[in-house]
């Protein structure tokens, strides 16, 4: 590979696996001219990966920019689920200097949504979209991520949020009964509590321990076995092995519903709301039914209004590093 002097590196940093790419200005962040992925566990920092991706690689990378699934706090991120922590400083210095920037995962798939293209999304409501308006992100993972882009004049900017840990609101008598659950058992329920990863399994158990449903003993003994239940819970509700999951889950979309819709409503969403993380691509035709948009759009006087807003859920699996590499190309991409 030659030396080239605008070479980006960019990066998508999970607990599980790192995926690290090098762009250029003409390509654009579509068109990696390398790229490979890494399990993170198996390397004692970023620095080593990074290291072992640009080993043999006669290359010299003017910028670097990493989506992080962590916090980013001064330029340091505690990737989840890993022991080392992402630093700018020495990721810089690994770089013979180049600028580094770290970004939450999340806001680094709100740098994507401005490029997505029409094969990178499934299109729930085509609502009235306003090509400047607000545009926003909730993304359903391992916990609940929320984000939101504003138009100034000339490119969308992104805000990263915390919202997903606001106080759940419930909307039905169900819900009320889930709220009083869950305080017995947390001091503070978020709607991450109730709408991501670690979320469905407490929806699971209201409905099991409240009688609702009965828990087949063949699900008790598998649940038992594994150490995160999400994945079991999901599958078993789309075989439409068990009803106790198949209602969890769709409990679960009625609460990405209606926040969703409390999200378009924050920030005044008019360019679309876009479904990220792993968990809607999993469940789109559960999304595709009724209960999501009935939730989306009950807001009583403003029902009309939301229901305009366009609603679309990310398929690109790799929109964290698409994300990543609009940032560092940020200002090759956007033109005046």
């Amino acid at each position: 590979m030659s030396n080239d002097d605008r070479l980006l590196l960019a990066g998508d940093i999970g607990g599980t696996k790192t995926t690290l790419a090098l762009f250029t200005r003409e390509g654009g962040p579509r068109r990696p001219v390398a790229q490979a992925t890494f399990p993170s566990g198996e390397y004692g920092s970023l620095e080593a990966i990074v290291e072992r991706f640009l080993s043999g690689k006669n290359v010299r990378v003017s910028k670097a920019s990493f989506g992080v699934a962590g916090p980013v706090v001064q330029d340091r991120a505690q990737v989840t689920n890993l022991p080392w922590k992402a630093d700018a400083l020495l990721l810089s210095r690994a770089l013979a200097g180049a600028p580094v920037r770290l970004l939450n995962d999340l806001e680094a798939i709100a740098h994507a949504v401005p490029f997505l293209e029409r094969s990178d999304l499934e299109t729930l409501n085509q609502g009235q979209p306003d090509r400047k308006g607000r545009r926003a992100v909730i993304a359903p993972g391992t916990g609940l991520g929320e984000a939101f882009l504003v138009w100034d004049g000339k490119r969308f900017r992104t805000f990263s949020s915390e919202g997903g840990h606001a106080d759940f609101a419930p909307t039905t008598p169900t819900q009320v009964e889930l709220l009083s659950y869950l305080l017995n058992r947390f001091e503070h329920v978020s709607y991450e509590r109730v709408c991501s990863g670690k979320g469905l399994p407490n929806l699971y158990t209201f409905l099991r321990d409240s009688g609702r449903f009965a828990e087949p003993d063949w699900l008790r003994d598998r649940l038992a076995s594994e150490h995160d239940p999400t994945p079991i819970l999901v599958q078993v509700a789309l075989d439409g092995a068990a009803e106790i999951c198949e209602e969890a889950l769709e409990l679960f979309v009625s609460i990405l519903g209606g926040e969703a819709g409390n999200l378009a409503l924050r920030v005044l969403a008019t360019g679309g709301i876009y479904l990220g993380g792993g968990i809607p691509p999993r469940i789109l035709s559960l999304l595709k039914a009724p209960s999501f948009m009935r939730s989306f759009t009950g807001k009583g006087r403003f029902a009309d209004w939301v229901g305009r807003v366009p609603v679309h859920v990310i398929l690109n699996p790799q929109v964290a590093l698409l994300g990543a590499a609009c940032h560092g190309l940020e200002s090759e991409l956007w033109h005046d």
